[in-house]
């Protein structure tokens, strides 16, 4: 018969539930950022405002697909936007995006 492990306390110091709420705040984030659509409008943002037909063209987004996409960033605070006549600019709006997109530039992206 196997021998159970008693359950061990977390060290001292170590909440817990603190842990478990960042843990789904981080599961949530990274969701976000796990759609290829979401992230490629993501990453052209990290350089700076961009209008709604700019990102378009640049990522060969469809327009149903591209303001579905800008509606779930603009939805969960990652992206903010402001209107100049009859365009429409989003930027990012959390800076933990860009913090995040930096990092897996470096990972996957840098030569």
């Amino acid at each position: 018969m196997a021998k159970t492990k008693p359950a061990q306390t977390p060290p001292p110091g170590v909440d817990l539930d603190a842990m478990r709420r960042s843990a789904s705040d981080a599961s949530s984030f990274l969701r976000l950022l796990a759609n290829e659509d979401r992230l490629l409008l993501l990453c052209q943002l990290t350089d700076g405002e961009r209008c709604v037909s700019d990102l378009e063209q640049l990522l060969d987004i469809r327009q149903p697909t591209l303001s579905q996409q800008l509606g779930v960033l603009r939805e969960q605070g990652l992206v903010s936007t402001r209107r100049e006549g009859k365009n429409i600019f989003y930027r990012l709006a959390d800076a933990k995006v860009e913090s995040t997109l930096a990092h897996l530039y470096e990972i996957f992206c840098k030569a």
